[in-house]
């Protein structure tokens, strides 16, 4: 038997996002990049993404912050209209607060082991991953933000086995994952970043300044196997997060 459009994707619930996506949202399992410049709103996407999982479709989700502490992201979300509390409470959503690994010393003895610092951290983070995926059986998973795991690695090749490594760890889960990442520029023309070629998706978050204000400017760099729209669109962030106008074109 097929298996239903829902079964086939996990929809992000987010105004106007899963339109540009063929009215479909995001494919099951995949892993997609949401790259943004700072204060674009990548946060409070990816907290909507695994809010309306829980609220809409009943699907729990684990989101595990390398930088902010957990109070700081429940409190910044409630601010724009997400009231996380009860979903933590009821084991519907955990926040895990992975920024230790930042401080470990340069070497990690493990028995009689010394891992270096770059590889217990990522052994540490692939392990908070499957433990909290596997303890509230989740079906969306958000690490943010990608660059404090990234920035141990000066060398752009273990960079790159490290981004690998920890996407193959994901991708074992079968949860539906946004790794966030940070906007070398907010240009629309722009070098690509080594991360959107091994991703399954790219979600693009700039601001612009122009003569009268700032534009803020979403669009669908990359969804493999969905006929999404691919032209830039303004979006606001307000309350309930973020709402993006897919009938207006952002030039």
């Amino acid at each position: 038997m097929p298996m239903s459009e829902r079964e086939e994707f996990a929809r992000t619930g987010i105004k106007g996002v899963d339109e540009i996506l063929a009215n479909k949202g995001i494919p099951r399992s995949y892993v997609v990049f949401v790259i943004g410049s700072p204060g674009s709103g990548k946060t409070t996407l990816a907290l909507q993404f695994l809010y309306n999982g829980v609220k809409e479709y009943g699907e729990n989700g684990v989101y595990v912050s390398l930088d902010e502490e957990p109070d700081a992201l429940v409190k910044n979300a409630k601010a724009v209209g997400l009231d996380l509390s009860k979903m933590i409470k009821d084991d519907k959503l955990a926040i895990i607060d992975a920024s230790p690994i930042r401080f470990l010393p340069g070497e990690v003895k493990l028995g009689d082991i010394s891992v270096g610092k770059r590889e217990f951290a990522l052994i540490s983070l692939i392990d908070a991953i499957k433990k909290n995926v596997e303890r509230l059986g989740a079906k969306r998973l958000v690490v943010d933000p990608l660059a404090t795991l990234i920035l141990q690695y000066p060398d752009a090749a273990e960079r790159r086995t490290a981004v690998l490594d920890l996407m193959q760890a994901i991708a074992s889960t079968g949860c539906t994952t946004l790794l966030i990442s940070e906007l070398t520029t907010s240009s629309l023309y722009r070098k690509y970043q080594f991360e959107e070629f091994l991703a399954q998706g790219v979600l693009i978050l700039r601001k612009i300044l122009r003569p009268g204000g700032m534009l803020r400017i979403f669009s669908v760099e990359k969804m493999r196997g969905v006929d999404h729209d691919t032209q830039p669109h303004p979006y606001k962030i307000g309350d309930g997060g973020i709402e993006v106008y897919p009938s207006e074109i952002a030039l």
